[in-house]
């Protein structure tokens, strides 16, 4: 059975391909188009499909549109009822509802070939859902979702067994978790819908003396669901005018509404497994991209193990509906990895580079000259094998850089011009993480917070927050043998097993994808060494 899942209507429009129950490929719209999130959250533009990567998902399989059984389309708006009854304040929405209605002629016309009879409405949270349960390698796991909204619902708590979904509770709209951290974003001159992972940054350099007022709107309740009224943000701090300086006000309030989201995410996970008994739990929905709460909810919640799909978000969802639509019909595996994007043989790199008609080598090993590189503190650009899918650069498309030196935090930042509050991350060798950091291991996929040993922040200050934490990816080198080799390259030359890892993009512009993103993005910023595949591009070479 041939399913190309389908996420379109609010944001980060993605495609994703399972065959025969299994994840053939998975892409952001991004990626292909250059716009970052593919596309505003607006009803305006709510036709604007995936094609590029649905296109390239076919493509990788060597299917036409015409081969595809069902195309699964990760919203149903037959469950959507009028915002204004639901309390949500969207004049424009019933436009979004109509082209959710068209989507099977609207996708028809974008891929030739494909009848609209083969178009399948999935619920929004039913698609996160099986992006978390059947997406993992856990077939029996109670499941939660979490994020602004849905056809009508903002959350979702199930359980799976054998992959089958069993849902126990929803919380209607206009309570909405995500959208409760929308309006902070917004209210401190942030993107939403973009830039909530900043407000989570933000969050740490304050503290939560508003925690008790925002109780009073948002607070976990006893039926497994949520009260999330509208806060009276300006009440409590005046907003900030988007790109001026932020204060401690505005850093109290983020840690004020982060420690808010936490408490009410333990409760709904308290809840949940007093129903299931389960000793794992998945997750999914934007919320479940916050890796602050997703580490509270691992260290202070009754689930033994907590898994988080790495595409949390909307993007998620595509994958989500093609592996519901599948498991229908015929058992479904777990995505067998992240890297489930566009990728490029060895021949076709080095034609890219001749065409850039830039000067190139190819080393005998490209884990031993990056790791060179970097023992020099230079900052590399690190392109290798197939595109993540998700909003984590894990290992393959990368800007890496020497954590010993706490200058390099602002260098980074500056390389990509982010804010000067934003942290970085580091990898590590999974065997070597549990002496360096204290939390969730292994951490495959970044989404979980670590305390760094003591004697390790002084070792490795570029990665270490303000409040002494690190998001950390562990490395394990039967997945990924070349970040693993170059990991023990870099600690031969300096004694760290720490790497720093940024995604490879600049701020505002999605993660490079193809060849030719990583040489423009090698090109505009202070980047040292490219190392594209097999092969290495020296600035000093390239600008001689």
């Amino acid at each position: 059975m041939r399913v190309l899942g389908v996420n379109a209507l609010f944001h980060d429009p993605a495609a994703a391909l399972v065959i025969d129950g299994q994840v053939a490929a998975a892409a952001e719209e991004e990626r292909f188009s250059r716009r970052k999130h593919g596309k505003r959250p607006l009803p305006f533009s709510a036709w604007e499909l995936p094609e590029l990567s649905a296109r390239w998902c076919l493509d990788q399989a060597g299917l036409s549109p015409a081969d595809l059984d069902v195309v699964a389309y990760s919203y149903d708006p037959e469950l959507a009822r009028p915002t204004a009854e639901m309390g949500l304040h969207d004049p424009w929405d019933g436009l979004r509802q109509e082209y959710a209605r068209r989507a099977p002629e609207f996708l028809a016309e974008a891929l030739p070939g494909l009848v609209p009879e083969k178009v399948r409405f999935v619920a929004h949270h039913v698609a996160h859902a099986a992006s978390a349960g059947p997406a993992s390698p856990h077939p029996d796991c109670a499941v939660l979702v979490l994020d602004g909204r849905g056809e009508r619902a903002s959350h979702l708590a199930g359980r799976y067994v054998d992959r089958k979904l069993t849902v126990l509770a929803t919380q209607e709209l206009p309570d909405s978790l995500g959208l409760f951290y929308e309006d902070l974003t917004a209210h401190l001159g942030f993107l939403r819908s973009s830039d909530e992972y900043k407000v989570m940054a933000l969050a740490s350099y304050g503290t939560p003396r508003f925690l008790d007022r925002l109780r009073e709107f948002v607070h976990v309740r006893q039926d497994g669901g949520f009260r999330a009224d509208v806060v009276p943000w300006a009440s409590l701090v005046p907003a900030r005018v988007a790109d001026t300086p932020w204060h401690r006000d505005h850093a109290d309030l983020a840690a004020s509404a982060q420690a808010c989201l936490e408490e009410v995410v333990l409760g709904l996970a308290r809840w949940l497994h007093a129903r299931t008994g389960e000793p794992v739990l998945s997750l999914a929905g934007g919320v479940a991209l916050n890796c602050v709460a997703n580490t509270r909810l691992h260290r202070e919640g009754p689930f033994r193990t907590v898994w988080v799909q790495p595409a949390a978000g909307d993007a998620g969802t595509a994958l989500g509906a093609a592996l519901h639509v599948a498991g229908e019909k015929e058992p479904t595996t777990p995505m067998p990895t992240p890297a489930l994007g566009r990728g490029w043989r060895d021949e076709e790199l080095r034609g890219w580079l001749e065409r850039a008609a830039v000067p190139y080598e190819e080393p005998e090993d490209i884990a031993e000259t990056v790791a060179e590189e970097l023992a020099r503190d230079g900052i590399v650009a690190w392109f290798q094998g197939r595109g993540e899918f998700g909003p984590r650069a894990l290992g393959h498309r990368s800007l890496l850089a020497h954590p010993g030196r706490a200058e390099n935090l602002d260098r980074l930042n500056a390389v990509k011009g982010r804010e000067e509050f934003r942290p970085v991350a580091p990898m590590v060798l999974a065997e070597r993480a549990a002496e360096i950091f204290d939390g969730p291991l292994p951490s495959p996929y970044m989404l979980f917070v670590h305390d760094v040993a003591g004697h390790w922040r002084e070792r490795v200050p570029a990665v270490v927050h303000v409040d002494g934490t690190a998001r950390v990816q562990t490395v394990d080198p039967a997945v990924e043998p070349l970040v693993a080799r170059m990991l023990g390259a870099f600690e031969r030359r300096t004694g760290l097993p720490v790497v720093v890892n940024t995604s490879l993009n600049t701020a505002g512009r999605p993660m490079a994808d193809d060849p030719r993103d990583a040489l423009e993005c090698f090109a505009s910023a202070p980047v040292d060494l490219l190392a594209l595949g097999p092969f290495a591009v020296r600035r000093g070479k390239v600008f001689a």
